[in-house]
């Protein structure tokens, strides 16, 4: 045993501890410090990578307390348990973080040229990944840090090349044409998740087209329709106008054609249900190259798709005055000039969603580019198989839903970004056309059709979308496609945990990616977390100046306090709030851990050696709190199990705060303080009761470890323990489920409420707290024994002495004094009378009181038990047995009743 400080103070407990277990080696399955079985499953976790250019959130810090939580768990139950760390480059994000801090050095991009612009890149992650790292470390992630991975090592970009040439044979892969997201400040292309919806108030213009009289070809200046737009600057790419079918104010326009003004482009009025007849005039304007609808509207009527925007969106290959524009300089202008022609009918306010890039806040442009795209649908129905069958589970199910409709759903995946930073796409273009794909590092050595030379060939200058390395992360960490060792043992993994706002853009890919290129599911359950929001349910974000700072709330209150409040209360899939009250009332559970344990350690029988060795208490010397707390924490060990097994960790910690602070230390300590210090009690009882506590207390801090493992692996040194422990608790064995006794905690139960009850009549009296107080009890026979055991606690804590025990409730009734407060403790026959230490008309009116808010209460209870007994479709439905339990209720009540109508004269 060691001694233990007399206040906890995290920071000078948590760092040593961390590097204790560094330094036995304990967080990798097959470390020279690990306990595990091998004969038994790994359990396998794939850290979620964090952005490479980030630092620590509270969601980050969050997620890692979760999986940490779940990987020390599955580690002391003796499975190998790997928990795999690793890194994201976050290709745009980083491009963008690093563009910024070369504008400040005159430098950009282009100015350095791709080669020089990547060294640079390198060098500034290179800075940035030790930054996380040693953050998530102090939030204690018991992560095998030998086998960190990196999406942008060499065994990631190995499985990058193999999937995607795997998936170009498999005819999953194609290069096309299509609409796509596209970022002016970024200069790239981005998937929906980067895409931010922005609610905005915009302008809605009502335009005149001027129809073509056919005769002459010219446009008609009297005969026009009007289309209305929020985009005026698309007008330059219009190839038609569309109006609804049915629409009986533009039947007859159907076929005619119309002049585009600026560009003098004619082009045909069509029929298409696309059109909302309701929105506008009823007649749209159709710009294929630059809106998804109008896109697809194209593609039914076989229109052409002019692109009038460069990458920079300015306006460009239009051939009007408006080339080199900005696009809202050209919007501007072109308004002005079509209401000098007499073409702007009108204009009006107009609430839009407008989509904005989630890292520069550019408002995004739909744009037509030739990229790489991946087929999803046969990819997505193997993922709908695994989640149907029940081989893979997410957690919550409602999510199932919104799975299923977004899988059915699904749109091919443009997996082009027009980025520097990344996994390059390993495609080479010959000057005749071809396609090779390669998965070689060095590339092919010629074309696969025509044979040319690799000298000859040009490599796509696109790399992957970040979420495409992602999407392998399950096993290319692993070392797939070679069958690396920790391939073979280690995947499928276990729980995938991340946050339930990724499950599309990132689960789902991952669920596909790694069926179809493994031939299994990357893992049995998926995990999805809420998110943190601040105390009043809003958003964390610094603009609100409401974020809290992980670290700083490290520093103040520690680690395992952060973890603990992250994980109360929490559930899969629900948000929740999360203030300073959080985090104060779990550093008190971590005090409150601290204090008891240093009483234990500190209370030893002086017959016992410091040195001892950790044994069973005496069995002969057992006593009703002996059994107690044997029989308490082997009831929280079943139901914590219970609760891991569904994945329920706000409800375990809710049962080890319950357990641990509400019964074990207020109660179990106390009641044992009296024990211990009682010189009349025999020395081996007052062993047992010590060793009991011992025991107890061994159990509690094994199932509190996986969510604050700091303060348990320290109190747990302080302890004694069995030869066959290990010297960290981090890889001793998780509690088994021992014989509870249900007879015992009842009676235990009952007397601590009787002590709770006294209390209660001491304060409603407003008597003094610290009064000795005169008491008579009635006990019934069956809680006799352990009452008489447990009289010099009871006293004690309820500073009632002399305690007297009347033999029949007619007993303590007669020896009853006016004055005197009654106590009963519901539901086990207990009563008690206590005499206030001074009488008087004011302690008999406090009484009087008392005694009639009781019976108000008891008179309400039993009017209620009566009702339910009177309906019949209770007592004809209801189990026997819960029909004999209700009767049994309502004759304790009108017993009850009865008592406190004899005890106001009534």
């Amino acid at each position: 045993m060691t001694e233990l400080s007399k206040a906890y103070t995290p920071r000078e407990v948590e760092g040593p501890i961390y590097e204790r277990w560094l330094a036995a080696d304990v967080f990798a399955p097959d470390g020279a410090g690990s306990t595990a079985d091998p004969d038994l499953p790994p359990f396998t976790i794939i850290q979620p990578p964090p952005n490479v250019t980030g630092s620590l959130h509270l969601g980050h810090a969050q997620r890692t307390a979760v999986e940490d939580l779940m990987v020390r768990h599955a580690r002391m139950l003796g499975h190998p348990a790997l928990f795999l760390p690793g890194l994201d480059h976050a290709s745009i994000a980083a491009q963008f973080v690093l563009d910024g801090l070369l504008a400040k050095e005159g430098e950009s991009r282009q100015s350095l040229g791709r080669e020089r612009y990547l060294e640079r890149m390198r060098a500034f992650s290179d800075s940035t990944k030790p930054v996380i790292l040693a953050q998530q470390r102090r939030v204690g992630a018991s992560a095998d840090w030998g086998r960190l991975r990196y999406t942008m090592d060499d065994v990631s970009a190995n499985a990058v090349r193999a999937a995607f040439e795997r998936l170009y044979r498999d005819g999953l892969a194609y290069r096309t044409e299509a609409l796509i997201n596209w970022c002016p400040g970024c200069q790239t292309s981005v998937s929906d998740l980067e895409v931010i919806p922005t609610p905005e108030t915009g302008t809605l213009w009502f335009v005149r087209y001027h129809l073509i009289d056919e005769p002459t070809g010219t446009p008609d200046p009297d005969a026009t329709i009007t289309v209305a737009t929020t985009r005026p600057e698309t007008i330059l790419g219009d190839t038609a106008v569309a109006v609804h079918p049915d629409d009986e104010r533009y039947r007859d326009l159907v076929g005619r054609r119309v002049r585009i003004p600026f560009v003098d482009r004619d082009v045909p009025i069509i029929a298409d249900d696309v059109v909302d007849r309701a929105f506008g005039s009823g007649a749209v304007k159709i710009t294929p190259a630059h809106d998804p609808d109008d896109y697809a509207t194209g593609k039914r009527h076989g229109l052409p798709a002019p692109t009038i925007l460069a990458d920079d969106a300015t306006i460009e290959k239009t051939g009007t005055e408006f080339d080199g524009l900005d696009r809202y300089e050209a919007r501007r202008r072109i308004v002005a000039a079509l209401a000098a022609h007499g073409d702007v009918v009108s204009e009006r306010v107009h609430e839009m969603i407008v989509g904005r890039c989630q890292r520069s806040n550019d408002v995004l442009e739909p744009r037509l580019k030739t990229q790489w795209f991946i087929r999803t649908e046969p990819l997505a129905a193997r993922a709908l198989d695994a989640t149907r069958s029940g081989r893979t589970k997410i957690l919550p199910d409602r999510f199932v839903k919104t799975w299923e409709h977004w899988l059915t759903n699904i749109r091919d995946w443009n997996v082009s970004r027009q980025l520097w930073w990344g996994h390059r796409i390993p495609a080479w273009y010959c000057p005749d056309g071809h396609v090779t794909v390669s998965a070689e590092p060095t590339g092919p050595t010629g074309c696969e059709v025509c044979r040319r030379p690799a000298s000859e060939l040009q490599q796509d200058p696109d790399i992957f979308d970040t979420w495409f390395s992602s999407g392998l992360w399950p096993f290319s960490t692993l070392g797939w496609p070679d069958p690396t060792p920790d391939y073979q043992r280690y995947y499928p993994t276990s729980v995938m945990e991340t946050a339930y706002d990724i499950i599309f853009f990132w689960v789902a890919r991952m669920m596909m990616l790694g069926i179809h290129l493994t031939g299994t599911e990357p893992f049995h359950t998926v995990y999805l977390s809420g998110l943190i929001r601040d105390p009043e349910g809003a958003k964390m974000s610094k603009t609100k100046g409401n974020v809290i700072d992980p670290l700083g709330v490290i520093d103040e209150t520690g680690a395992d306090a952060l973890r603990f409040a992250l994980i109360h209360g929490a559930a899969p899939g629900q948000d929740q709030r999360f203030g300073t009250a959080k985090l104060e009332h779990a550093r008190n559970f971590a005090n409150k851990l601290w204090n008891a344990t240093r009483f234990v350690v500190g209370a030893r029988p002086a017959s016992i050696p410091a040195d001892s060795e950790r044994r069973l208490p005496d069995a002969r010397h057992l006593g009703p709190l002996e059994h107690w707390l044997a029989s308490r924490a082997t009831a929280t060990v079943a139901a914590v199990d219970a609760a891991m097994t569904e994945f329920a960790f706000g409800e375990v910690t809710r049962l080890l705060q319950e357990a641990i602070w509400g019964e074990f230390c207020d109660w179990g300590v106390e009641l044992a303080k009296v024990r211990l210090a009682d010189r009349a009690i025999p020395i081996e009882a007052r062993e047992a009761t010590w060793w009991s506590l011992v025991a107890s207390l061994d159990t509690y801090l094994r199932l509190l470890h996986p969510v604050m493992p700091f303060v348990t692996e320290a109190l747990w040194e302080a302890l004694p323990h069995r030869s066959s422990d290990p010297q960290l608790l981090i890889v001793a064995r998780w509690p088994a489920v021992g014989e509870p006794e249900p007879a015992i905690e009842a009676q235990v139960a009952a007397l601590i409420a009787l002590v709770t009850e006294l209390r209660n009549a001491r304060a409603s009296a407003k008597l003094g707290a610290g009064d000795w107080l005169e008491t008579r009890v009635f006990v019934p026979i069956e809680l006799g024994s352990s009452f008489e055991a447990l009289r010099p606690a009871i006293e004690r804590l309820a500073r009632a002495r002399p305690l007297e025990r009347e033999l029949t409730p007619e007993a303590l009734h007669a020896a009853a004094g006016p004055a005197d407060l009654s106590v009963v403790v519901a539901g086990t026959g207990i009563e008690a009378r206590v005499r206030p230490a001074a009488s008087g008309s004011e302690a008999a009116e406090l009484e009087q009181a008392r005694l009639e808010r009781e019976l108000d209460e008891a008179e309400g209870w039993l009017a209620a038990a009566r009702d339910r007994l009177a309906n019949e479709a209770f007592t004809s439905k209801a189990p026997p047995a819960v029909v004999e339990g209700a009767r049994a209720r309502e004759a304790e009540l009108a017993d009850q009743v009865a008592r406190l109508r004899d005890r106001l004269g009534r």
